[in-house]
Formats: C-alpha cells, sequence, structure tokens
C-alpha cells in the first residue's frame, strides 16, 4: 500500500534573545534526524528560521552568532545599549549613573523617531545572518509573519527579498523602526501572532512542531503605575493569543529561558544549551507525532497503562 509521509512544519516563535535557543532545538533536530518540510517563524524565530531555511547549519548559525555578539560593530550598536538600559543584578555607582543616563535617553528618543534601532543600521544585523536571495529561493519553504500597523492585520511573507522579509518581522515595536512597504507599515509579527503555528496549518502542514521562548507572565511583577499596568495587559492579552497558538501544535518545545528580558544578547550560549536540552526531552514526542503508525503506537499505549492484555 502507498504511504506519503505527512508533511512537518516547524513554527519558530518571537522572544528577542530568547530566540537563541531555537539554534539549540535545530541541532538537535538535525542529529536525530527530524524531518522539516515547512518553516515559518516570528521575530527572531524568523531571523533564525530563514537562516537555516537557507541551508545553514546549527553549528554554523551558532559561531556565527557567538562572532557577531563579540563584535566591535555590536558592541557599540543600540540594540547592545538596549541590554545595558534593561539589565538587572549589582551595578557599582559608576555603572549605575550611565545605565540611568543611557535609558532616558533611550526614551527620550522615542519620543521623536519610530524606532530606537533605525531600519538602516538593524539591516546590517540581518545581512550577517542571511543571504540576499528572494524567500522562494531558500532550500526549505519558509515563510515569515508581520503585522501592519495601518490595518492592523497579520502579513504572511512568502516572496519577494529575504532580509526584507525577517527585518520586518523582527522589528520590536519601540526598539526597532517599521519597514514602510507600499501602503503598509510592517511591523513586528509578535503583535498578532507570536508564535505562527495557524500560518503552518494554513500554509498545509499535517504537524507542527512549536517552539516556545517567550517569557508568559511573571508572578512576581509590581503593579503600581501606570506603566506597569500597561505592561500586565499586555502579557496577559499576549499569553491568551499564544495558548491560542499552542492548541493547534502537535508538539510544543518550551526551552526554559526563565525571566531573561529580550534584550539580554550577553546570554546567548547558555540559551542554545538550553534550547538543545528542552528539544532532547521533546524527541519521543516528535517521533510518535511523525510517525505512520502514531495512532496504532497511542492505542497500545493506552491498553498498557490501563493493564489491559487484550488488543482485538
Amino acid at each position: 500500500m502507498f504511504w506519503r509521509r505527512k508533511s512537518v512544519a516547524l513554527a519558530l516563535g518571537g522572544g528577542g534573545a530568547r530566540g537563541l535557543a531555537h539554534i539549540g532545538v535545530l541541532r538537535v533536530l538535525e542529529r536525530e534526524g527530524i524531518p522539516i518540510d515547512l518553516i515559518v517563524g516570528t521575530s527572531v524565530g524568523a531571523l533564525v528560521g530563514g537562516a537555516y531555511a537557507c541551508g545553514i547549519t546549527a553549528d554554523e548559525l551558532e559561531r556565527r552568532a557567538e562572532e557577531y555578539l563579540n563584535s566591535s560593530e555590536f558592541r557599540s550598536s543600540a540594540m547592545k545599549g538596549l541590554e545595558a538600559a534593561y539589565r538587572g543584578g549589582e551595578e557599582g555607582l559608576g555603572e549605575k549613573i550611565r545605565t540611568y543616563v543611557k535609558n532616558r535617553f533611550l526614551v527620550v528618543q522615542a519620543m521623536f523617531k519610530p524606532g530606537i534601532l533605525s531600519n538602516q543600521d538593524f539591516q546590517k544585523t540581518i545581512s550577517y545572518f542571511l543571504p540576499d536571495i528572494e524567500i522562494e529561493e531558500t532550500r526549505t519553504p519558509f515563510r515569515a509573519v508581520a503585522t501592519d500597523l495601518v490595518s492592523g492585520q497579520q502579513i504572511v511573507l512568502s516572496r519577494g527579498s529575504l532580509r526584507q522579509a525577517v527585518m520586518a518581522s523582527c522589528a520590536v515595536p519601540g526598539a526597532i523602526e517599521p519597514l514602510k512597504e507600499g501602503e503598509r507599515l510592517l511591523s513586528n509579527g509578535g503583535i498578532t501572532c507570536l508564535i505562527p503555528c495557524s500560518v503552518a496549518r494554513q500554509e498545509g502542514a499535517d504537524i507542527i512542531i512549536a517552539v516556545a521562548v517567550d517569557r508568559g507572565i511573571s508572578r512576581e511583577t509590581e503593579i503600581r503605575t501606570v506603566v506597569d499596568i500597561y505592561h500586565r495587559v499586555s502579557e496577559i492579552m499576549g499569553e491568551k493569543l499564544k495558548a491560542l497558538e499552542l492548541s493547534g501544535a502537535d508538539v510544543v518545545i518550551s526551552p526554559e529561558v526563565g525571566d531573561l528580558h529580550w534584550t539580554e544578547f550577553s546570554q546567548a550560549m547558555n540559551l542554545i544549551e538550553i534550547g538543545e536540552r528542552a528539544a532532547r526531552e521533546k524527541l519521543v514526542d516528535m517521533r510518535l507525532a511523525i510517525s505512520p503508525f502514531r495512532k496504532w503506537l497511542r492505542f497500545v499505549g493506552r491498553r498498557i497503562a490501563t493493564g489491559s492484555r487484550s488488543y482485538k
């Protein structure tokens, strides 16, 4: 009897620096021979997923990430400045003063610009990781998810410049300038679709492996000001949207990223290891999901769990 392997899609979610855990997940999928027929990414998931779809291995992605984050270009960039401004922990008096001033400077900048980081500046980061090709030319079919700030609609980018599509998907509101495209003003995909499981399903995937690298709702946050309330409301809405998306996944991989802020790129190598560990823990689930005998295996598993010896 002819058997067609079910198509498998990888849905990589947004989360800024936490998305470096995606590299660890990809390494495990590579080593274990888990087939991937489609990659859909939101924000940093689009950056890592787009690079992988081009044929760049997980090991090469790790090397590029380490090299870039240690480069003088990154260390002097506004992105590195954001990490310093948001960083917690113990600091000396001089460092506290510099962080305070830098944080206030970034806030003032945001009052007069569409983003702290311009398209031109962020393009350098995108170009470092992605080749200058069209989306249609990737080795593995790829989709990037963005949001049109004009219409409020979710935009699935499936053709045209790969770099431009990923840049639009990664444009964190306030931090990175939205990308103008005709009548549309494209911003971060996480606004409407933090983990793009629904997009993967719309694109025809039979099996969806989702990777969630967001922080979720913090229980320790104090809610005292208008800003605190605004952030909490945003977290709650995001969590509800995430749960809705993940309900459509066959396997969910959730690296334990803790309470890391999206700007903490200095934790890159730790995050890659965390992603690896989370993926290894889900290997059985992934193999079961893609197995042509999964219904039979689940049936047998239930019978064994209930202690029955009859398989009639």
